[in-house]
């Protein structure tokens, strides 16, 4: 309706070619899924800000890499895949539970390693998982999950079930040679696997410029006839997109899809990380791509809520977190006899009923 159809000159008519200039392209997502994903992410917002300041506090120990900043490729990947779907990821994994719908106190009793952890304290900050959500863990080994990603798929397939594995790693995974391999076996079986690289330029502190002459990460799956796109990470709605096209392709048979999300941190790689390889003013660049302000605006413009029933709701999910950290503090830790649960042993071994 905003373009001309006429030939009269545009000049002639300036009120029509002004209301044509303000038109906008109907929105492809739902007013439920633009508050849900406002919602998520500062759900997952301010998790990580807490823990970044528990941390400091010593209220847990081991690693800590926060998820500040890439919210958006959980909040599209929920919308654009299924519940039963199977979620598999690297150790900067706070966020994929709770993107899931698991309960935040889970998460952080885990971080605290309590008992009511969601792996009963033993996994702590890189090892979060969720058996009914379908989250098969956070995952230290740098690349390590690619190969079980695989595993998984190539389980659904022989069970003839219809799920789709969505694999997580970094841009630094990206130079182990277990993508490789797996990746052409993912093909040569064409198992439901989506490998989703969360792009974020850096690995630990080295540009992917500075370690590889293809810089776009989709072309990584070219030697294997692997389809794959590049995808902006700061916009729930493309990457629910992708995703969906993704899942649809692997829901077909015809085999895994490679996605490069471009994303970004924040912060650190980890707690320790002194950010010393970029520039402030590339990070405050990013931060006017915010995701949250992104989709909080989308909503203001809607005029599906006001500022102040945002405000309310970002008041409602800081609420929800200090009631995690107070639940975590209050849950017991492990008992000693715990070590020897929950692992594989083998029988004869004389320590175990020591």
């Amino acid at each position: 309706m905003g373009i001309m159809t006429t030939s009269t000159p545009a000049k002639k008519n300036p009120t029509r070619r002004k209301a044509a200039a303000k038109k906008t392209a109907p929105l492809s997502f739902s007013k439920e899924t633009y508050i849900k994903w406002h919602r998520d992410m500062l759900l997952m917002r301010r998790f990580e800000e807490r823990c970044g300041h528990l941390y400091i506090q010593q209220k847990f120990g081991g690693f800590c890499h926060l998820y500040i900043g890439q919210e958006a490729v959980l909040a599209g990947m929920v919308e654009g895949t299924r519940p039963s779907d199977r979620v598999i990821t690297a150790y900067r994994d706070h966020a994929h539970p709770l993107a899931l719908g698991t309960d935040p106190k889970v998460v952080m009793a885990e971080l605290y390693g309590r008992k009511t952890g969601s792996s009963k304290g033993k996994g702590g900050s890189m090892h979060m998982f969720d058996k009914e959500r379908n989250l098969f863990g956070g995952h230290g080994i740098v690349g390590g999950q690619i190969g079980l990603g695989a595993g998984i798929a190539f389980a659904d397939k022989y069970r003839k079930e219809d799920h789709v594995t969505v694999c997580f790693f970094g841009d630094g995974a990206a130079r182990q040679g277990m993508l490789h391999e797996t990746f052409n076996m993912a093909m040569t079986w064409k198992l439901p696997v989506i490998y989703v690289v969360e792009n974020n330029k850096y690995a630990m502190g080295t540009s992917v410029e500075r370690t590889t002459n293809v810089t776009d990460l989709s072309k990584l799956g070219a030697s294997y006839e692997m389809p794959a796109e590049s995808v902006d990470g700061m916009s729930p709605e493309a990457v629910a997109d992708a995703m969906k096209r993704a899942a649809d392709h692997c829901r077909t048979g015809a085999g895994p899809y490679l996605l490069d999300i471009q994303t970004y941190r924040y912060k650190g790689h980890s707690m320790s990380d002194p950010q010393k390889y970029r520039e402030k003013s590339e990070v405050e660049e990013f931060q006017k791509r915010d995701p949250i302000q992104h989709v909080a605006k989308v909503i203001q413009d809607q005029k599906w809520m006001t500022e102040a029933e945002l405000k309310a709701i970002d008041k409602e999910v800081k609420a929800q977190v200090e009631e995690a950290i107070q639940f975590a503090e209050e849950s017991p830790f492990p008992e000693a006899h715990e070590l020897y649960e929950d692992v594989y042993v083998t029988p004869d071994y004389p320590f175990v009923n020591d």
